[in-house]
């Protein structure tokens, strides 16, 4: 598939985009292709656990894995532990390889960083995984900062470095790029920044932080989800979002007064 930004001229920034576009991960720019639910039904079979049919299990893909195991699988706390460590290796093992990059997504985000614009990723994936997932896919060089949870999914509410939800991340990502964005643009510029996901986490991490979330429909979220939770807009291909970024864009920070890299 092909994705043109019309007008595009590599190396400069284009007036028509934000200067900071922040993605989610899977579902979004990676589709999982099993190597999520697999390795979730996986580990809840190694815990003697009962496995949700596959409607429940792709429900679990955009949450904290800890949330989703109690919240949605309906796992015992005493046993969230186990079921992770299950879960990681055999993902480690057959579910990263299981993964593809969704037609389109390495195209839009070589153009959009030729074209001037900061790239980020902000998943509730921990973050030495999401970069290993997307080194695997050889495009983490697409991106000027990838942030995501600890590496620690054991860590809890109250424990030291616990990064509660996509607000705390989306934020950390947004601080990286629109301070990176300050120091080449000219003093007084608005800088604009936009975040796209596939879930309701994404929309409400993104307002959170005063930014609006363009929802693309090829991720997991339900009929209507990503309308209800008030997505800027919802697009269906990659071509439909680089035409959708060329005119969406929510001010953030102003070039020359951003203090210590927040927003």
């Amino acid at each position: 598939m092909s994705t043109v930004i019309p007008a595009m001229t590599a190396g400069k920034k284009r007036d028509n985009l934000p200067w900071v576009v922040l993605f989610d991960l899977d579902g979004t720019l990676v589709d999982p292709a099993g190597g999520i639910t697999g390795g979730v039904a996986y580990a809840l079979r190694s815990m003697g656990l009962p496995v949700p049919e596959t409607k429940v299990l792709n429900m679990m893909i955009g949450p904290k894995l800890a949330d989703a195991l109690v919240n949605i699988a309906g796992v015992p706390e005493a046993q969230v532990d186990g079921v992770i460590a299950a879960y990681r290796s055999w993902y480690t093992d057959h579910g990263m390889a299981m993964s593809q990059v969704y037609p389109g997504v390495r195209e839009l985000l070589t153009q959009l960083k030729d074209s001037g614009v900061y790239l980020a990723v902000a998943t509730q994936k921990p973050e030495p995984l999401a970069k290993k997932l997307l080194a695997h896919h050889d495009i983490d060089t697409l991106f000027h900062t990838i942030r995501g949870s600890h590496a620690d999914e054991t860590l809890k509410p109250g424990d030291p470095q616990y990064r509660p939800g996509k607000t705390e991340i989306v934020a950390a990502a947004l601080a990286d790029t629109s301070a990176m964005a300050a120091l080449v643009a000219t003093p007084g510029t608005e800088l604009t920044a936009v975040m796209v996901g596939d879930r309701h986490q994404d929309v409400k991490g993104a307002q959170n932080n005063g930014l609006a979330c363009i929802g693309v429909a090829w991720g997991f979220a339900e009929e209507g989800e990503l309308t209800a939770a008030g997505a800027a807009a919802v697009v269906q291909s990659t071509q439909e979002l680089a035409t959708e970024l060329a005119r969406t864009g929510t001010r953030t920070v102003v070039a020359g007064e951003a203090r210590h890299g927040a927003v």
